[in-house]
């Protein structure tokens, strides 16, 4: 095999293992990482802007101190991609959206701030839905991102730029963020790992909001270890964020390399399966709780009663925010201007401009939340919804009064192809039907690989679910599963994904 493919294919903790060996240099990582997304890059569209000349800058640096024998961190000269809704200074922030097109914000986000000060190198800003309202890249104003499994179909998202960059080798890591699923149901169709950390646990300072009750940044990897490291490096209090946590980060790396269930009393939501959901998600579902039964767990069914009615409860508290948070995108002090002729008023300037620079599924949030928080109607639509939301954080106490950690499919159905839901609202929103109950209630969540689904040899995710502060427990289930379906096929879930025309792992005898 070649160089090439045996960087792009290492984990990020093997990439550190032989940066520290002398093996390969930071810079031909980053390189090879580069030439990667060149190759790859216009027939999956993860990235909007990459950032190569500051990369390779960053590389040098970090490989002149690493052999001036400065001690570095554990994921120093890791490559990673971050998703273009948090600031990062020099290159453009965009949201997915016209409405910021070309935005070059005048900071960084805390995310950003920790990734740069533990001296990994960011590639370039990933593909979204437009302010992350989507669950298929679709919405996206610069295209739609493909699953590298098959790019006739959908990556997830909103963070299907994330998670593709990641499942097709053009990124070791990457940032995600998630409302109601868009780092765990994109892992899930792309055989990838992504995490929600706890609501505070990981500062959204410098994000751009869409939800700012549901939000939250996340990693996104191809090994549970490699998750862990991430979100280690950008967990932690922050006093910009009025929502951060003020207390230490659970040891989520011990966890991941812990990986020991036995023990463990594990709740199946009952809630989260059966009609809707694919006979191959189901399947392999069935047979992860085998798995974890076999390797010590307790297996218990746990009813979450009010878990029916979280997604009709999130379609009003979600919009109710976004139609708050979207309103600062007035055309007056920054992005798109429209009809700015000197003889339009203000008015019809920013009517102008947002009807340009917003797309469908952004403005029919807009107005649903704007409607939802209007006189004669609060109580009815958004005094409900958070009723119910108060349930669901009841159902989750006491499920986990009985249970370590609570596990369903990550989405009802593997990828889907592109098209198929995009006029079809209802029909996309219910590939968050399994996620959206953690964000609702601020709770640790996490997809991992299970498998191929037989009836279309597409990912399947586990999602396991913890207690708000209780990380690890996701992480420890995690790996768990992670090292036994590796016993199982005797190689990792990313070896067996197919490898893309043009892309280094085949042009240079990599298979």
């Amino acid at each position: 095999m070649s160089q090439a493919h045996d960087i792009l294919t290492s984990s990020a903790a093997g990439l550190v293992a032989a940066m520290e060996a002398g093996t390969w240099s930071c810079e031909q990582i980053t390189r090879t990482h580069l030439d990667q997304i060149e190759a790859l890059n216009p027939h999956v569209n993860s990235y909007l802007a990459v950032d190569a000349e500051r990369a390779l800058a960053t590389a040098r640096s970090i490989d002149a101190r690493r052999a001036g024998g400065e001690k570095l961190g554990p994921l120093a000269g890791v490559p990673i991609a971050v998703k273009d809704l948090l600031c990062y200074a020099g290159l453009p922030t965009t949201a997915g959206s016209r409405i910021l097109e070309g935005w070059m914000p005048p900071y960084d986000s805390t995310v950003v701030e920790r990734l740069v000060a533990a001296d990994l190198v960011i590639l370039g800003k990933t593909n979204l839905d437009e302010f992350a309202m989507g669950s298929s890249t679709e919405t996206s104003a610069y295209g739609t991102s493909r699953n590298p499994w098959d790019l006739d179909r959908v990556p997830g998202g909103s963070g299907g730029g994330s998670s593709s960059s990641v499942a097709a080798f053009m990124a070791p890591l990457a940032i995600g963020t998630d409302t109601g699923g868009s780092i765990r149901q994109p892992a899930s169709v792309t055989g990838t790992v992504g995490v929600k950390p706890t609501y505070g646990g990981v500062s959204r300072y410098g994000i751009i909001a869409m939800a700012s009750s549901l939000d939250q940044a996340g990693p996104c990897a191809r090994t549970v270890e490699d998750a862990a490291l991430l979100h280690e490096v950008i967990g932690g209090h922050d006093p910009r964020d009025s929502t951060s946590i003020d207390q230490p980060l659970p040891d989520v790396v011990a966890a991941a390399r812990h990986g020991d269930v036995a023990g463990m009393r594990i709740g199946v939501v009952t809630e989260l399966g059966g009609e809707g959901y694919a006979p191959g998600v189901e399947q392999r579902f069935t047979e992860a709780v085998a798995l974890l039964r076999e390797a010590g767990a307790e297996i218990v069914e746990v009813s979450c009663p009010h878990f029916v009615h979280a997604m009709a409860a999130y379609y009003l508290i979600m919009p109710a925010e976004v139609s708050s948070n979207l309103a600062r995108f007035d055309a007056m002090r920054y992005g798109l201007r429209v009809g700015d002729d000197g003889e339009n008023s203000t008015e019809d300037v920013m009517r102008a401009s947002r009807g340009a620079g917003f797309g469908a599924e952004v403005k029919r949030r807009i107005m649903l939340g704007t409607y939802a928080l209007s006189s004669g109607y609060y109580d009815a639509y958004y005094g409900s919804a958070q009723k119910v939301r108060t349930l669901i954080v009841r159902d989750f106490e006491a499920a986990f009064e009985a249970c370590d950690v609570l596990i369903s499919p990550s989405t009802p159905t593997t990828a889907f192809k592109i098209g198929e839901r995009i006029d079809d609202p209802l029909a996309m929103y219910k590939a968050d039907l399994c996620t959206i109950p953690s964000n609702l209630a601020g709770n640790a969540s996490g997809s991992f690989p299970i498998g191929l689904a037989p009836e279309d040899g597409l990912p399947v995710g586990l999602q396991v679910m913890a207690p708000p502060m209780a990380d690890d427990r996701v992480y420890r289930v995690g790996a768990a599963i992670e090292r036994f379906l590796e016993q199982q096929w005797g190689r990792s879930m990313m070896a067996m994904a197919p490898r893309l025309e043009h892309s280094l792992l085949d042009d240079q005898g990599g298979n």
